[in-house]
């Protein structure tokens, strides 16, 4: 089929050509009228098993003929002339077997690394033994490095690098996957140089980045019918560019140095690859702009000089949408709408981003119109039900089972899969609502056993769910290391347990059905098999090791995808073609990607090792770019803001940007301008889409109920929210409505109040017969006590000590000081207050109430935080001045009516102070006839309770603001007042 030419046979086609397409159509123009076994003689070789379907898919639309032989790059060991080369091992086994061998490093020398980075380490290494193997580089290369080390850190990488060297001190009987690829390839060269296959043989759609395909490609190109394609391969580069892509330090990040290094190893220039066929690309001039724009630093000079020479900019550029978003969010609808009338139009489109968070935003928005697109990716399989339910099960291992967790089990789609499913979730309701009233953030079994067994009569079913529940769910945290085989077999039982339920003896639900089930199922039989190499395990450590071991596999959904609109990484971009292609997340972090750190070795001395450098990935990104940029219609999308953060301009989107604002004599900014204006069109459509439409604003309620519907009871420090907040009284006793407590309980301030009660409590009740002990040592022991049977949070406990510490000196001397005129006599005693007319019950607790010798009470209320001022008591905090008045009608238990001496607060907050209650300036009666009067005139009808009516700040925010619709109106606006309940 070729000419008996010596010279490597190196062609390309350009970037925005059909490469599949163009690929046959070029194979079929060289055999011409050949006979139709010569099709069939021919050997194709690519690199990805997409590209085989889309060269397949071609010949299948005819004419008909007898197809080529079709390989992938990863197929050639598959032969039976490699059959003599063992099969790799998998990648699982290697990545257990240095974890152990980093584990066992840091046991002898601890100083080198945490033990929490033995997976990280054993990764990293693995990725470096692949690179070595693939590259051709030995651990001698590595050690004899010229390195001027003065910290000892090389010392140290050197000590890591040890552990390498068996794998490559004899050749393994199961080799790493790249090994086994260098020396499948290196025996195929070698067969080919005793023996030149007679038939065509043909590397295409690679741009040989690795160093075993780059040895096959450069073999094949010197065969007698051998020849190499390359994809987006850049005729409209000259001369003086490709001299300059020779130092892999300056240049490997340009999307042409692969191609120059693979010409000059075949011994030609790049100016002598030729074209595989005469398709042209769907824009010329587009190709002349872009390469300009992506020419290797610096280009100012390079734009100056060739940038006037571009012609018909307009043009090149007609087809080329702006998207500039404000977010992320934003971006996605846009991309998705269209995507959406792409669908419409008939023509094929897809979206092209390394973002998988974006690519899972543009699907959902499409999910509106009930569009499903052709994902390639899949979906991450740590990210599926099977997936996640597998990662919760793990963490039962590893970390004490709280509340939140439970109840993800509890209420996964997998869990208690069944006939008694409905039951389960009945039964799981019930249990939300006892354990974000009453339960403790970790609910022990005794507790939840006791729970059942009061329910037992109205729910008999409970009983046997909570016994399932209790033996599956809690208390199954363990204390390791393990061996992996234990903990893999223990949690698979325990997965398949869950499954299936209570009631089922055996079966594991639908856990490992469909394609994520089943792919679940092969990633824990992988775990299963491999276990011997990973050796003794903790907890924490093993459920790493799921997530990785799921996240490195995909679940593909069995639903038939829409047939034109599909999401592509940028792989699958180089060989694919659509009418439309959508750029999307062009953004640095995005698209390029940073290449991940390297805890081994810095670039220069990756260069002197021969290893590859960080910036190839962001060199094929850059690659993949230019291939995508030169289609018939493009869309180039970004938001200029991410996570509330400014995110920067894709460099070689940038480019482009600045070559055409530099090119006004050429229409530079006008097109320039043209392509964002077509960009905001589209970004007004999705604003539109979304715009809710004129909705009257809610008024600020005030509603009024019937006087017998009204509350005749109330306590006393809910006065204060009757005065600030009526509308949280009408809501919490009018409607019934109770805010709904967190599933996990957080130590917040409420708790604090709580517990700080709990402590004073006890420790004022312990040095009544002890005064001896009124110290600040007896009170911080008191506070550990209390602490650590009522905060399960040991950062919230520490806090929280040394919080009391800070302030126990002050508290004691004040203490003495209270103890030396008067003694306790009552902590946290109830009262109940009756008011005749109208009539009104109000009761309330006191924290603290102290009788003198002359019969006289004190009153104490202590306050974590700020206490409040005399004047905010007189008109709205009437807490202290309402239990006075009631000590003196003698509404407290066990205590007559006596005369009130003292009413104050006792602040332990950050600035400990005590202040004083008003009642000089409040008397009993007249606090009393100010409560009565506030009964009453909430006991006329027309009387509304106002949302927010003096709140204490605007940025207070109340239980029940969302239910009032805050927001809609604000406290300048008039109260709404409306009857209801009548």
């Amino acid at each position: 089929m070729f000419e008996t030419d010596p010279a490597p046979r190196l062609f390309g086609l350009a970037p925005g050509v059909d490469f599949p397409r163009a690929l046959i159509d070029g194979l079929r123009a060289r055999l011409g009228h050949a006979p139709p076994e010569a099709l069939a003689r021919v050997q194709i070789i690519v690199n990805t098993r997409r590209m085989a379907r889309r060269l397949a898919e071609i010949f299948d639309e005819g004419p008909p003929c007898l197809l080529p032989r079709l390989s992938l790059l990863t197929d050639l060991g598959e032969s039976w002339e490699a059959g003599r080369i063992p099969p790799p091992a998998p990648r699982l086994r290697r990545q257990l077997e240095l974890a152990q061998l980093v584990s066992a490093l840091l046991d002898r020398a601890p100083d080198i690394a945490p033990r929490s980075a033995v997976f990280g380490l054993a990764d990293s290494l693995a990725k470096l033994i692949d690179e070595m193997h693939g590259e051709g580089v030995s651990p001698d290369t590595i050690t004899a490095l010229d390195v001027a080390d003065q910290s000892g850190h090389w010392a140290r990488i050197k000590t890591f690098l040890e552990i390498i060297r068996p794998c490559f001190d004899a050749p393994p009987d199961a080799p790493d996957p790249e090994a086994r690829q260098r020396r499948v390839v290196t025996a195929l060269i070698a067969e080919w140089a005793a023996r030149p296959p007679a038939h065509p043989v043909i590397v295409a759609g690679s741009t040989g980045s690795r160093g075993a395909t780059h040895l096959l490609m450069q073999a094949v190109a010197r065969l007698p019918q051998g020849a190499v394609v390359l994809p987006g391969f850049d005729f409209d580069a000259p001369a003086h560019v490709w001299e300059t892509l020779t130092d892999p330090l300056t240049s490997e990040d340009h999307p042409q140095f692969r191609f120059a290094r693979l010409a000059h190893g075949a011994g030609i220039t790049p100016e002598a690859i030729r074209p595989w066929h005469d398709a042209p690309p769907p824009c010329a001039a587009r190709n002349r702009l872009v390469s300009l724009a992506l020419r290797p630093a610096p280009v100012t000079d390079q734009w100056l000089r060739d940038g006037p020479r571009l012609s018909d900019i307009p043009e090149a550029m007609r087809h080329v949408t702006l998207v500039e978003a404000p977010d992320t969010r934003r971006e996605a609808l846009a991309i998705a709408m269209r995507l959406r009338a792409a669908a419409e139009e008939g023509i094929t489109a897809a979206l092209i981003t390394p973002d998988r968070t974006l690519s899972r935003q543009v699907t959902a928005a499409l999910d509106r119109w009930r569009i499903r697109p052709d994902d390639s990716a899949g979906q991450p399989l740590h990210l599926s039900p099977p997936g996640r339910f597998l990662r919760h099960v793990a963490d039962l291992f590893a970390t004490r089972t709280g509340a939140d967790a439970l109840l993800a089990l509890l209420k996964h789609p997998l869990t208690h899969q069944g006939a008694a499913r409905g039951t389960h979730l009945r039964l799981t309701g019930l249990l939300e609502h006892h354990l974000r009233r009453h339960a403790p953030p970790y609910p022990e079994a005794a507790a939840l056993r006791d729970w059942a067994a009061a329910r037992q009569e109205a729910e008999p079913e409970l009983g046997p769910w909570i016994d399932w529940l209790c033996t599956c769910l809690i208390g199954r945290d363990r204390p390791g290391p393990d061996p992996l085989g234990l903990l893999v077999t223990a949690h698979r039982a325990l997965a398949e347990r869950i499954a299936r339920g209570a009631d089922a003896p055996d079966g594991s639900g639908t856990l490992w059905d469909k394609a994520a089930g089943e792919e679940a199922r092969k990633a824990m039989d992988e775990l299963a098999a491999e276990a011997p190499s990973g050796g003794a395990m903790t907890p924490q450590d093993y459920t790493r090791l799921v997530h990785d071991t799921l996240a490195a596999r995909e679940a593909r959904d069995p639903t038939e995808p829409h047939p034109r609109i599909r999401i592509w990484g940028t792989l699958e971009a180089r060989v694919q073609g659509a009418d439309l292609l959508i750029l999307g997340g062009l953004n640095e972090g995005g698209w390029p990607d940073p290449p991940p750190p390297d805890p081994w070795l810095n670039r220069a001395l990756r260069v002197q090792a021969g290893l590859l450098l960080p910036e190839r990935r962001i060199g094929l990104q850059a690659h993949d770019f230019q291939q995508a940029i030169a289609a018939r219609e493009v869309w180039l999308t970004r938001s200029i803001r991410s996570a509330d953060a400014q995110t920067v301009v894709s460099r070689w989107l940038n480019r482009v940007q600045n070559l055409l604002g530099g090119l006004p004599d050429q229409g530079g900014p006008e097109t320039l301008a043209a392509m964002r204006a077509r960009g905001r069109e589209w970004l007004h459509r999705a604003a539109l889409l979304e715009a809710p439409g004129e909705v009257p604003r809610a008024p600020r309620p005030a509603p009024c109920p019937p006087p017998d519907l009204r509350p005749d009871k109330l306590r006393v420090t809910e006065i204060q929210t009757l005065i600030r907040d009526p509308y949280a009284i009408y809501a919490r006793h009018i409607l019934h409505l109770r805010p709904l407590d967190p599933l996990m309980k957080v130590p917040d301030a409420l708790l604090r109040g709580t517990v700080l009660h709990s402590i004073l409590e006890r420790f004022i009740t312990a040095t009544q017969a002890h005064p001896e002990r009124l110290t600040p040592a007896a009170l911080m022991a008191e506070t550990e006590a209390v602490l650590a049977q009522t905060v399960p949070w040991a950062e919230a406990r520490a806090l929280w000590l040394a919080r009391m510490e800070r302030v126990a000196e002050w508290f004691i001397a004040g203490e003495i000081a209270r103890r030396d005129g008067a003694q306790p006599a009552a902590l946290e005693r109830p009262a109940t207050l009756t008011l005749a007319d109208p009539p009104f019950t109000l009761t309330g607790k006191a924290d603290r109430i102290d009788i003198d010798a002359h019969g006289r009470a004190l009153l104490y209320d202590y306050k974590t935080g700020e206490p409040p001022k005399p004047r905010e008591q007189a008109h709205f905090n009437k807490q202290l001045l309402l239990e006075a008045a009631m000590v003196e009608r003698g509404d407290f238990e066990g205590l007559g009516p006596m005369p009130v001496l003292r009413a104050a607060y006792i602040g332990m907050g950050g600035k400990p102070t005590e202040v004083e209650a008003p009642l000089d300036e409040a008397p009993t009666a007249t606090i009393l006839s100010q409560l009565a009067d506030l009964i009453a005139a909430y006991r006329d009808p027309a009387t509304g309770y106002v949302a927010r009516r003096a709140p204490r700040n605007i940025a207070a925010r109340g239980d029940y603001d969302q239910l009032a619709r805050h927001g809609e109106w604000d406290i300048t606006d008039p109260p709404h007042r409306i009857k209801v309940g009548s």
